[in-house]
């Protein structure tokens, strides 16, 4: 029997069918499924989103989770900004903000608190701050509510500024700063170290300028109107709001002191210097006591010519023996009176008195 080629084609087709069938619902209950994990996993959020009108879609926190991004951190900062009616921030710019390592709450935070008070911040400038590593969140509150630092600061170990006017007299004082923050300077600008160091030297050279510290201590007002005029906070992330002197005080006499001391310098000086003129005498003593000695050696030589000349004017007849005499004589007479004025009398001769 010969088959049927019509009908074997006919059967052909119906299994093609059935097979395609087959994979078209598979792939269907494949699509199910992954729908139905992803709406499990993700209801909640959806459903705030949905609510909200945040516009963020189911299948864009699955590609979230793939891009290694928290979804819920992106669906609640868009919930709050549509809550708060902020218009402007695209869910791109929250998950890149997330992904740079930013902190997207406190960013969202800020600008909520920022627009509620009236201040121009937009998303790029509170992103560029938070990733500059400020606290973009805690600036909003110090531009809206001034900060108070006192100075000096007190962790540095000083409660006071030393100060000393021209009449030698020390002031201690101590200031507080109201600051509030700037935020267009934020990033960039110098912290409260700064503004610290220049409200210092400015009470420093204020003091300083002061002919007494009665001056000081009448109008310590003088001293915040003076510093604060100076334009202290420019280049700073902070703008002074005001500069008052909490406490004035006297310290040390400085000027008498430093009389003192130098009193006592002045006294050390003068005595190396009459060591040294003393020095300089004992040495000049020593050198003419050498030129005595000197002098005498001279003259103990030409003693010892005498007797030379002596012999030499007997041998040649210029003296005569009864010269020699004579001469012996005038020497006796000579050592007895020197003898008789020092209280050793010789004995008589030939036996008179």
């Amino acid at each position: 029997m010969i088959p049927n080629p019509i009908a074997i084609l006919q059967g052909a087709a119906s299994d093609g069918g059935d097979l395609l069938r087959n994979i078209g619902l598979v792939v269907l209950a494949g699509v199910l499924l992954l729908f139905l994990f992803v709406f499990l996993r993700y209801a909640n959020l959806y459903l705030r989103s949905v609510l909200t009108k945040a516009g963020v879609g189911l299948f864009d926190m699955f590609a979230m989770s793939l891009r290694k991004v928290q979804p819920a951190v992106i669906v609640n900062a868009s919930v709050m900004l549509v809550q708060s009616r902020i218009e402007g921030v695209h869910r791109r710019d929250l998950e890149a903000h997330y992904l740079a390592g930013g902190d997207v709450m406190r960013v969202v935070r800020a600008l909520i608190s920022a627009n509620r008070a009236g201040i121009d911040l937009d998303f790029r400038t509170a992103a560029g701050i938070d990733l500059a590593g400020r606290d973009v969140f805690e600036a909003v509150k110090t531009s809206v509510t001034p900060k108070v630092i006192d100075c000096p600061n007190p962790a540095s170990g000083k409660t006071t500024i030393a100060a000393v006017a021209k009449d030698g007299i020390q002031v201690l004082a101590r200031a507080r700063v109201t600051v509030r923050m700037n935020i267009a300077r934020l990033v960039g600008g110098a912290g409260e170290e700064t503004i610290i160091a220049r409200v210092g030297e400015g009470i420093v050279s204020t003091i300083g300028s002061k002919d007494t510290h009665a001056m000081v201590l009448e109008n310590p007002d003088d001293i915040s109107k003076t510093v604060l005029a100076r334009g202290l906070d420019a280049g700073t992330a902070y703008e002074i709001v005001s500069i008052d002197i909490a406490d004035v005080d006297i310290g040390h006499n400085i000027g008498a002191r430093l009389q003192a001391d130098q009193a006592e310098a002045d006294k050390r000086v003068a005595q190396a210097q009459a060591e040294k003129r003393r020095a300089m005498a004992v040495a000049a003593e020593q050198e003419f006591k050498a030129g005595v000695e000197e002098n005498r050696a001279i003259v103990v030589l030409a003693e010892a010519e005498v007797p030379k000349a002596m012999a030499d004017a007997l041998r040649s007849g210029n003296l005569g023996v009864m010269d020699l005499y004579r001469m012996q004589n005038i020497q006796s007479d000579t050592r007895m009176r020197d003898s008789i004025s020092g209280g050793d009398a010789p004995p008589p001769a030939g036996g008179e008195a």
